[in-house]
């Protein structure tokens, strides 16, 4: 798989699951840890359906915006998806690009009577980076601090910092705790194999169970966008039908039927490479001169497919 296509599974994934205002507001609660996430009300979300992503970056990044009014006053959240498996050290450079975008669209948008007021106030635009790549990352998180001499001039320079939050690099235990969809998100969208993967669903049956039942809708595609695209095509066709046919009151049912098919793809492995490592004893057996008997003791194969590899070597 391309890179710009995984890339692509992710924006489609994330962006299905934050366009649940429910589960952007526990991301914000859970992950923030500011003490203004709980003054915000679900209802008052208002997903904004435009992207200010710029044409340079628009195969590599997505975004999601939200207004919100906060004590009577208007704030956007606008959070870039960032799914490069490279570090990108001019985040705090594009994010200034992308929020002055977000201004000069609200301005082209206000009566211009509006503006001249002494009390007319742009919104807050609060900046969130969401990452998921292997590296740590390293990139500065204030943006004062990628201009040369800021230590000089900090009162008189335009500073910011944006939120991060760094997928891999959230504990199990604390995403364990936090239990909610967000979590159970982040624990399935971390490196890991097949068999961790599901060791951490089945750890997760519970909060799977206690999520609204749009929630779980929400979960099961992201799944098939994001965890899918990881598995060995065998197990990519498995994992539609197990999804397909489960619904929130048989989370346990559909865990032990990607379990089940896990085993089964990992057992049909290991009969491969018992039988790739039969045809190569078998192979090293005929170039050394041996004749079907010795071979088929050797191998446990039959004379049909002795000779049906003897005359494969011959081609």
């Amino acid at each position: 798989m391309k890179n710009n296509n995984v890339h692509h599974e992710h924006d489609v994934g994330y962006k299905h699951i934050f366009s649940h205002k429910g589960t952007f507001l526990e991301l914000l609660r859970s992950f923030a840890k500011k003490e203004w996430a709980n003054l915000i009300k679900e209802e008052d979300l208002i997903l904004v359906d435009k992207s200010y992503i710029l044409s340079d970056f628009e195969e590599e990044e997505s975004d999601i915006l939200y207004k919100v009014n906060i004590n009577g006053e208007e704030v956007i959240f606008y959070v870039l998806l960032e799914f490069q498996s490279k570090v990108d050290f001019q985040m705090p450079i594009r994010l200034l690009f992308y929020m002055t975008e977000v201004w000069r669209d609200v301005l082209k948008n206000t009566d211009k009577n509006e503006m001249k007021r002494k009390s007319f106030k742009l919104p807050a635009v609060i900046p969130i980076v969401l990452y998921n790549g292997k590296k740590k990352w390293t990139a500065k998180t204030s943006f004062k601090e990628i201009l040369s001499g800021y230590e000089l001039f900090e009162d008189n320079i335009l500073n910011f910092n944006y939120m991060l939050f760094d997928i891999n690099r959230y504990s199990d235990e604390e995403l364990y705790s936090i239990s909610n969809l967000v979590s159970a998100v982040f624990l399935l969208d971390q490196e890991m194999d097949e068999k961790e993967l599901i060791r951490r669903l089945r750890k997760l049956i519970y909060i799977l169970k206690k999520i609204s039942p749009e929630q779980f809708s929400v979960f099961k595609q992201w799944l098939k966008k994001i965890v899918k695209p990881r598995l060995t095509e065998e197990w990519q066709g498995e994992i539609d039908e197990v999804l397909d046919k489960s619904n929130q009151m048989e989370v346990d049912s559909m865990v032990h039927n990607l379990e089940k098919t896990l085993d089964n793809i990992e057992k049909k492995g290991v009969e491969k490479g018992i039988e790739s490592r039969t045809k190569e004893i078998a192979i090293n057996a005929i170039e050394m001169g041996m004749d079907n008997e010795v071979i088929i003791k050797l191998t446990g194969l039959t004379d049909e497919k002795v000779n049906e590899i003897r005359k494969e070597r011959s081609h």
